[in-house]
């Protein structure tokens, strides 16, 4: 089982993965998304933007931050494999 923590990004969120674009609170109280990002990718996070909405959006994927890539569902699924746990929202 794979235990690299990763989130697949589509449509708008494609752009959490470009560098410098998290900048907000989400919520009164809540930690800065720059300080929960930096969290992530210190714990391993990886994210997957999708190569068809990164195309859409017109994002460069040399902006994208360093623990990201463009890839499309068939990556995901292989780093889904057999048995693992999803959690989607």
């Amino acid at each position: 089982m794979n235990e690299t923590p990763l989130m697949f990004l589509t449509k708008e969120a494609t752009r959490f993965a470009v560098a410098d674009f998290a900048r907000a609170t989400a919520c009164d109280g809540c930690p800065p998304l720059t300080d929960l990002m930096t969290r992530y990718a210190a714990a391993g996070g990886r994210y997957i933007a999708c190569g068809v909405c990164v195309k859409a959006k017109g994002i460069d994927p040399g902006s994208l931050v360093d623990n990201a890539e463009v890839a499309g569902t068939v990556q995901l699924w292989e780093w889904i494999g057999d048995g693992a746990t999803t959690f989607s929202f």
